[in-house]
């Protein structure tokens, strides 16, 4: 039975894939080579897949590395037959650059140089997969063409693993008496995550094409993507409530689709956010994110844990934070390098791999010094999602929701820390292609008035 599941499975992926090939036959091949990094980065390392699990913390395993390598290896490759135009892309994304390279001078200061190389390697490989999307045609078809593959495959698998293979698909707790959904992920955490991106892409995009204009294909599309949206709501929801229910990517995504609400409101009063505003309710989030840590516990208080059925210790990261801060204050300004914190060693004496604060997270690694460059690269996020409101409200509203997601999710877990996570590569995607898309929108534009 479980065989046969796993044939219909692959079948219906390989259907839902050529659905989408239909839908924009423009993008070239080389769009798999970061289609295949976020499905990497966004599921359980290959050791596992084949018997070994000897992943290491930042950098993975020996198979990981080759599959990185040779795809950063096609990456360049494809970069230099087009002839990509780097000044361009320094010019219009100073603040990812300025931030890139800040990772990779904290290399110098690292206790372990040679692992804090490989862990930029990889952040470093995200930015080269986000300019491989901007070499396309139409860099904002492509980029939600990647989002649709890695939905498309990671969703239905991981429902086949929880309800077919439990054994790799569901994680026992507390001698098997608690039960977790992880799916194709490592765990209950980072399949929410990967729900928390799915769904609200999925409803962005059914929201952006109803009701298709009566296009066959367009609504064929809209059916497949309702079908995978209340797959993945299903997910999202696990096999219980409480300690194992991700509560934090619920939060994020009812936050997510709030924001989104709120925009096409906006829209239908001709209303545009300011950007002010938006930048100061992004850095708002920063502070209190990161005050967060150091006052023990959310600072806007005790009722938005309670109101979630969380204890006001945020299940425990309150004596995690605490753990942690003082190793921040060893090296407040500068951090102890990229990936130079969480070392083998310290994961095992503290039986964790992150902080469960993406703030914190980046203390550690970048100290004070990195949290503004973080900032800054957001608060720029803030700027070109403004412009992208007057060209292409749908993709600049998709941009300010996952800005908006990120520096909330990053209150309770890692993930903004880095550019090699799935939810912060998508930032990164639409960061880089946001403003491109803008000017050669209006060239376009310009060319059409002009005949």
């Amino acid at each position: 039975m479980a065989e046969l599941a796993l044939i219909l499975c692959i079948i219906f992926v390989l259907w839902l894939l050529r659905a989408e090939h239909k839908r924009n036959p423009s993008v070239s091949w080389a769009l798999w080579i970061p289609s295949i990094w976020m499905m990497k980065i966004g599921t359980m390392d290959l050791a596992h897949w084949i018997g070994r699990g000897d992943a290491e913390k930042g950098t993975g395993s020996p198979y990981e590395r080759y599959l990185l390598i040779f795809l950063l290896c096609l990456g360049l490759m494809i970069l230099y037959k087009r002839r990509f135009d780097w000044y361009k892309v320094v010019k219009e994304s100073t603040w990812l650059i300025v931030l890139i390279c800040y990772m990779f001078v904290s290399i110098f200061w690292s206790d372990t140089p040679y692992v804090s190389f490989k862990r930029w390697t990889r952040e470093l490989i995200a930015v080269i997969m986000a300019l491989l999307i901007l070499t396309e045609a139409d860099p904002r078809k492509a980029m939600q063409s990647v989002l649709k593959r890695f939905i498309y495959i990671v969703i239905p698998l991981s429902l086949l693993l929880i309800v077919f293979f439990p054994e790799i698909g569901v994680r026992e707790y507390s001698g098997g008496d608690l039960a977790a959904w992880r799916g194709i992920t490592g765990g209950k955490n980072q399949l929410g995550k990967l729900c928390l991106i799915s769904a609200f892409f999925l409803f962005w995009t059914l929201v952006k094409s109803w009701p298709g204009k009566d296009d066959t294909i367009v609504q064929k599309q809209i059916w497949i993507d309702a079908i995978i949206l209340g797959i993945t709501l299903v997910l999202m929801k696990g096999p219980g409530i409480g300690k194992m229910l991700s509560i934090t990517s619920l939060i994020t995504l009812i936050l997510g689709l709030a924001t989104f609400f709120g925009l096409l409101l906006m829209r239908r009063f001709k209303r545009v956010i300011g950007v002010k505003t938006l930048k100061i309710f992004i850095a708002s989030c920063i502070v209190l994110g990161t005050a967060s840590v150091f006052v023990g516990g959310l600072v806007v208080g005790e009722s938005v844990t309670t109101a979630v059925g969380r204890e006001e210790t945020l299940t425990g990261r309150r004596e995690i934070w605490a753990m942690f801060v003082p190793e921040v204050l060893k090296e407040p300004f500068i951090g102890h390098g990229v990936g130079g914190f969480w070392t083998d060693k310290v994961v095992k004496e503290n039986r964790l791999n992150q902080a469960h604060n993406g703030y914190l997270d980046i203390l550690l690694d970048y100290g004070f010094v990195g949290l503004v460059f973080f900032s800054l690269f957001l608060l720029s996020s803030c700027q070109k999602a403004h412009r992208d409101l007057s060209y292409d409200y749908n993709s600049g509203s998709l941009l300010i929701c996952f800005l908006v997601m990120n520096v909330i999710y990053a209150v309770a877990e890692a993930s903004i820390d880095s550019l090699a996570t799935d939810l912060t590569a998508v930032l990164l995607f639409l960061y880089v292609t946001s403003g491109i898309t803008q000017k050669s929108g209006e060239a376009r534009e310009n060319t059409h008035d002009a005949q």
